[in-house]
């Protein structure tokens, strides 16, 4: 495929989640994705650009994730044989107490869907463990072998948001599991049937994933074959409840939060319009990154690059310089009435600013633009 900035191309952006098919399970997924490369290609367009397809957390926002490698399962197409582990009467069992027609109209129903979606591949799962081959089950372990720099951690992750109750805010469990190390301590004194039943919640994380794995590579190579590109998107920050700032959080700054400057023309947006917007993603702290020459980041990159040709990141100028707020989005309302003086003194003296630096002198200018061009080669290389 000719990609070359040189080329022009024409294509179209949408959501995945908002592309419907007669027969979906209440919300877009790759099974869809097909009909849309194939209405694509047949008019003439090259690529098709979709948003983050990431693992979403409790407000369904894909520029919110809770992980930044994992793939969204409710992107994933659930029917008998699909995956090979779902049969026919395990598939209508489930779906016979579901309201299709209702999970079929309007907008997307989360909640109902993610259940939805969670029983099938818990019931694949546990027909995997009983039938598959020992082939299949071969290709289940060398995915994890080879994933497992970032899955080894997500699956604790998500395995102990199960113990949660599904709620991702890792600083609301309990003491001994708010960080990998007293995590995984805490576990090794469990009973064994605790032991057993964790472990075999994280597998099951795993082999969501590797389904997820393989259906978007196979939907890649169907798009290679329409002549069409699939175009990804980066968000370049991450949720502060994420599996990434869980496991590695001595390379993010827990008590600043991204976002963008004030900005005017928001006539109805009042906080956004006096302080700015405050995105909450925590900042990076890229000399600790430096150390390990980046890995989260190649990880990151590799593993978009499985499901897309292209890719975008959304704000890329936090590459360079970002602004910075010392208090997360949930304790906006508390400042918007103040003024600078008083913001101040609540915060202890720490102010919004640009991080690492403003744009207010040519040596800013000059560093920022330096130290900005060394992170995005990483990206690029």
């Amino acid at each position: 495929m000719n990609l070359s900035p040189e080329k022009k191309i024409a294509g179209v952006l949408a959501p995945l989640f908002g592309l419907r098919g007669d027969n979906d399970l209440g919300i877009g997924d790759v099974a869809v994705l097909r009909e849309f490369i194939d209405w694509s290609a047949e008019i003439g367009f090259k690529l098709v650009q979709l948003l983050p397809i990431n693992e979403m957390g409790a407000d369904n926002s894909p520029y919110n994730a809770i992980s930044a490698m994992a793939i969204e399962p409710m992107t994933l197409h659930l029917a008998p044989d699909s995956p090979e582990d779902l049969t026919r009467e395990d598939f209508e069992a489930i779906i016979a107490n579901v309201d299709l027609s209702k999970l079929r109209r309007g907008k997307v129903h989360y909640l109902e869907v993610r259940k939805l979606k969670c029983d099938l591949l818990e019931r694949a799962f546990v027909n995997f463990g009983n039938r598959a081959s020992q082939d299949r089950k071969s290709q289940f372990r060398r995915f994890c072998d080879e994933q497992s720099a970032w899955l080894n951690d997500y699956v604790l992750f998500r395995a102990l948001m199960k113990a949660n109750g599904d709620r991702e805010a890792w600083d609301h469990w309990l003491t001994e599991q708010r960080t990998v190390n007293s995590a995984r301590e805490w576990l090794s004194r469990q009973t064994p049937d605790r032991q057993q039943e964790h472990s075999t919640h994280e597998d099951f994380f795993r082999y969501v994933q590797w389904i997820a794995h393989e259906q978007w590579s196979a939907a890649k190579l169907y798009a290679e074959q329409r002549g069409v590109a699939l175009m990804g998107d980066i968000p370049f920050g991450v949720s502060y409840y994420s599996a990434d700032v869980f496991a590695r959080p001595d390379q993010f700054a827990l008590d600043w939060f991204g976002g963008a400057p004030p900005e005017k023309h928001f006539k109805d947006d009042k906080f956004t319009q006096k302080w700015g917007q405050n995105w909450g993603i925590p900042l990076y702290r890229w000399s600790k990154m430096r150390e390990r020459n980046f890995d989260w980041w190649r990880q990151r990159v590799r593993a978009v690059q499985h499901c897309f040709h292209l890719f975008r990141i959304d704000h890329v100028l936090g590459f360079y310089r970002i602004y910075a707020f010392p208090w997360r989005p949930q304790q906006n309302k508390k400042f918007l009435d103040l003024e600078w003086d008083q913001m101040l003194e609540k915060t202890g003296g720490r102010a919004p600013h640009f991080n690492p630096r403003d744009d207010a002198t040519p040596e800013n200018c000059s560093a920022n633009c330096n130290e900005g061009e060394q992170y995005l080669q990483v990206v690029l290389s």
